[in-house]
């Protein structure tokens, strides 16, 4: 039996009240030990969208933050969880990702998946077509990248894309930029399974909101069946993946069911069902460590992304278990 991948820890953010408050969170999000720094592939500010979502604003575009992210740190990595398909030609993106991997000397952490706030597209004049589209453009989407990043002759004919007539340049610095593809359902989990070196696990958010279903997709129960759909796209490579999970809901307290309950009241899901989802990293710093070191066993789960908010809060656990 092989030995269990090292965790590792990224931050998401979303705020930056100024340019050196963002260079600010990529130094302390280094100096905490976090792997990654990411940003995030939605364009808007306060306003209906916000409050039809439930999802929070966004201050900054990822590209160019990720870019100065790195360009004040010495080792953090930088992405975006996750880049939205249909907000970017795929050729497009490559390109800029490549231009990312080679400016940073091999530090980027590529991310896409299928999009899902439907207020957002409809803010946006974009159509949101029926998953089935959105995962099929996804496919397409990733073998562009790919090809893109070889730097050998593109000659892609799809469905929803095409790319012909030239190679990508520039090429990156490394020579299999890790891919990572996220989702919620059946379909987008077996496909990051198949296509993915990180498979990241989310909510079902069908409903195009976050919501009390979301939430209660991301029980223990429906992680299992998570990991089944992973698995059989996946095959014989299920081994080879990483496995990351947003930690969404963090407290680092002696109370743990009293904050389990609180968070739960929030999304009318029971607070058991909350404190025994993988999402949820609550308790104090021994028992969250014990906690993910019993998903890693159970689920394969090795890799936490954790929010901007939530950082130094997190720190402890990192500085425990990050190589470990």
């Amino acid at each position: 039996m092989s030995a269990p991948r090292p965790f590792r820890f990224a931050v998401q953010a979303f705020d930056a009240s100024s340019g050196s408050d963002w260079i600010e969170t990529a130094r302390q999000t280094e100096a905490l030990g976090y792997s990654a720094l990411f940003t995030t592939d939605h364009h808007f500010g306060p306003g209906d969208i916000v409050t039809i979502s439930g999802h929070r604003p966004v201050d900054v575009a990822p590209i160019a933050a990720m870019t100065m992210a790195a360009a004040v740190t010495t080792t953090l990595k930088v992405g975006c969880r996750v880049f939205c398909v249909d907000y970017h030609h795929p050729v497009v993106l490559a390109k800029e990702l490549a231009t990312v991997d080679f400016l940073t000397d091999g530090r980027l952490e590529a991310a896409i998946g299928a999009g899902w706030v439907a207020a957002e597209y409809e803010g946006l004049g974009i159509q949101l077509d029926r998953p089935g589209i959105r995962i099929a453009r996804l496919a397409e989407a990733v073998s562009i990248l790919r090809a893109h990043w070889t730097g050998e002759p593109i000659d892609f004919h799809g469905e929803h894309f095409s790319a012909f007539g030239f190679a990508g340049r520039p090429l990156p610095v490394q020579t299999n930029i890790p891919l990572m593809i996220g989702g919620g359902s059946p379909r987008v989990l077996g496909l990051a399974g198949q296509l993915a070196d990180i498979v990241s696990l989310n909510f079902n958010n069908a409903a195009g909101k976050l919501g009390s279903s979301s939430v209660a997709s991301s029980s223990a129960s429906v992680t299992s069946e998570k990991i089944d759909w992973i698995r059989a796209g996946a095959g014989d490579r299920f081994s080879q993946l990483e496995i990351e999970v947003g930690g969404y809901f963090v407290s680092v307290t002696d109370n743990a069911a009293a904050a389990a309950e609180a968070i739960g009241g929030r999304f009318g899901v029971d607070g058991s069902e909350i404190a025994a989802s993988p999402h949820a990293l609550i308790g104090s710093i021994d028992s969250i460590c014990d906690d993910l070191q019993a998903r890693r066993e159970l689920y394969g789960i090795s890799y936490y992304t954790i929010a901007q908010r939530n950082m130094a809060e997190f720190a402890p656990v990192v500085a425990r278990l990050a190589g470990q």
